[in-house]
């Protein structure tokens, strides 16, 4: 079902929930050593793929393998090479965190000290909270825990579902730091996340929206085949200017992007005349820059 390269195969992929599609006829390979992230909204069906892949869900159509193990046919050697961290904190609150991980060595029958090279940067960070109970860690300490539990047995694949969610922009930039370290144990990591900004921090990327891809492509790859304009465009009133470039004739789209618009016209309308249109609404301190594309520009696009 897959080649030697491919860590992860999936063909044709559906699933639904009543008479919602989560996942509808999706396809896409992710390589042995690969940092591969799902990128997308809430909503998107990415925990419904992670889920199948970890074999807690079965498919109504279509197949996935993971290292060769069909998702259905041979789910208890997958979950034995498999890593998972679910989006929700699933471990043992009552438990201290050195007995949490001594928990998870045993069940997959191995020790904290044969593995301990793939964890020990992470867990060094943990060390000095190791008695502490689970349930009252901060976010960011819980997230290192949950992933050092994920690893603790070697896993070949580690598929980690919003990971950093709801966590501190610290512990954000702490958790990508340690996932790139891992891809030099030759794991293969499977991430998703809501947040676009760190799919730049994939080798490639999936953008995924109400159960279907939308594009795969590197970062780079993404932005790079973007064809359009994007401008950006700053007043002293940031509601009604996306209220009144949205009635701007030759407005394509038009999103608010932090504090300023990012806007892409339909046409090869001047600047002067988003200028001139914006100053007889009762826009004033216009600030227009033309900027170079981001991943959120590009998936804000390929949505409409």
């Amino acid at each position: 079902m897959s080649n030697k390269n491919t860590a992860i195969s999936i063909k044709r992929l559906s699933k639904s929930y009543q008479e919602v599609k989560a996942l509808d006829d999706i396809s896409f390979e992710v390589n042995r050593g690969e940092l591969f992230g799902l990128i997308g909204p809430d909503g998107a069906g990415k925990t419904t793929l992670m889920r199948i892949l970890t074999t807690l869900l079965i498919p109504d159509e279509g197949m996935a393998s993971v290292e060769g193990n069909d998702v259905v046919k041979d789910y208890e050697q997958i979950r034995r090479e498999v890593g998972y961290m679910p989006g929700d904190f699933s471990l043992y609150q009552d438990l201290t965190v050195i007995e949490n991980l001594q928990f998870f060595a045993t069940i997959f029958g191995t020790t904290i000290e044969k593995n301990y090279h793939l964890i020990a940067d992470i867990y060094s960070r943990l060390e000095p909270f190791k008695k502490r109970r689970a349930g009252n860690l901060s976010g960011g300490m819980k997230q290192k825990l949950a992933l050092s539990c994920a690893l603790i047995h070697k896993p070949k694949v580690l598929i980690l579902d919003e990971p950093t969610t709801g966590v501190d922009a610290v512990s954000r930039k702490e958790f990508w730091e340690m996932l790139k370290k891992l891809k030099d144990y030759g794991i293969t990591i499977l991430i998703s996340t809501p947040y676009l900004d760190e799919a730049s921090l994939c080798d490639r990327v999936a953008l995924i929206q109400k159960g279907k891809i939308l594009q795969i492509d590197t970062p780079a790859g993404i932005t790079g085949h973007f064809d359009k304009e994007v401008i950006a465009i700053k007043t002293e009133r940031t509601l009604q200017l996306i209220e009144d470039l949205r009635a701007f004739a030759h407005t394509h789209s038009a999103f608010p992007f932090g504090d300023s618009v990012h806007l892409i016209l339909k046409d090869d309308t001047a600047t002067d005349d988003v200028v001139r249109f914006l100053k007889e609404r009762g826009h004033h301190e216009i600030e227009l820059n033309q900027i170079v594309p981001t991943i959120e520009d590009c998936f804000m696009d390929l949505m409409l």
